[in-house]
């Protein structure tokens, strides 16, 4: 992990320095609002990854992400992106069964009751944005004022803003409450790391590669920065490629055994899309849903090696019908 990243890991998840911390995050990009969403693109890009952004013949998985970003208004893109609606969309699909138990949905973090909550620990999440988790355990000390007042200030933010991701624009924010899901017993890797992230990389609805991550998810709940992440093909074997994280020994995490199934279920949820992450977890072989996200990283993405680049790129089709263009003109 660079210097860097270290003091922003520290002022994020340090009690005392959190909410300044957002605060100063917000006014940054609050103030990048006059900039169009191609003009912002190429900025943040160069600010991110230090690369020129090409927008005019993309090639690159990060080029063909940020010209879908910018182009694609699918409405239904809303929908899937927003952690509340997307339940009905998997309903829809007939996925009803690898929905997580949801306790509750809160406009305000005053509306929560903690006296009420029908589990020893539960997992509260935004539904508007990205990253802003926490974990409630009735048994260790909960610092409910700053909780309230950083979730409060959070649910007045607008996603969009930060990466300028259309799809999160007019989404209505809510605070969810779900059940916390437990560790696999069969996997030796997730006694160690949490629950392993499946994430399905869907190509016009087919699973083409499949991200595995562990180590995602801090005591707290926050996101963790040493997260380690594994490329594997359609089939579940293991490719040498490393996309912005660290690698894990691939000796330590074996195909699920009901694998073929996991990636049925997201090619059904990726179907109307031209790209599409499904991210799923497998609990025991027990298929849980985790949510489904159009824009890895907010496109910005280190790969290695280069090729690979290019190979994710190449299997975003920027002619797909399913793109639903905007008046703006490229």
């Amino acid at each position: 992990m660079k210097i860097f990243e270290k003091i922003k890991f520290f002022f994020r998840e340090n009690e005392h320095f959190s909410l300044i911390y957002e605060k100063l995050k917000w006014k940054k990009f609050e103030s990048k609002s006059n900039l169009s969403d191609t003009d912002f693109a190429i900025w943040f890009y160069k600010k991110i990854i230090g690369k020129d952004l090409n927008l005019v013949t993309p090639e690159t998985f990060d080029e063909k992400l940020w010209y879908l970003k910018i182009y694609n208004k699918d409405p239904l893109l809303t929908k899937c992106t927003d952690k509340f609606l997307v339940r009905e969309y998997v309903k829809e699909c007939g996925l009803e069964n690898i929905l997580n138990e949801l306790y509750g949905v809160y406009d305000n973090a005053n509306e929560i009751d903690f006296n009420n909550i029908p589990a020893d620990r539960v997992f509260f999440k935004c539904n508007h944005t990205s990253g802003y988790n926490v974990i409630y355990d009735k048994n260790v000390f909960f610092d409910k004022k700053k909780f309230v007042k950083k979730f409060n200030f959070i649910l007045k933010k607008n996603h969009y803003l930060l990466s300028r991701e259309w799809n999160y624009k007019n989404i209505h924010p809510k605070i969810l409450c779900e059940k916390m899901l437990p560790v696999s017993v069969e996997d030796n890797i997730s006694r160690n790391t949490g629950l392993v992230d499946y994430r399905f990389l869907c190509f016009d609805g087919v699973v083409k590669c499949v991200f595995a991550d562990i180590n995602t998810c801090a005591e707290n709940g926050s996101h963790r920065l040493d997260a380690l992440r594994n490329v594997y093909d359609e089939n579940f074997n293991f490719i040498d490629v490393k996309v912005s994280r660290g690698q894990f020994d691939p000796t330590l995490l074996k195909r699920p055994k009901n694998y073929d199934v996991m990636k049925k279920y997201a090619e059904i949820l990726s179907a109307p899309f031209p790209f599409a992450r499904v991210d799923l977890y497998n609990i025991d072989g027990n298929i849980f849903f985790g949510e489904i996200t159009f824009y890895h990283a907010a496109a910005c993405n280190r790969i290695s090696p280069i090729q690979w680049d290019y190979t994710l790129g190449s299997w975003i089709n920027i002619n797909n019908p399913k793109i639903k263009f905007s008046d703006e003109q490229i």
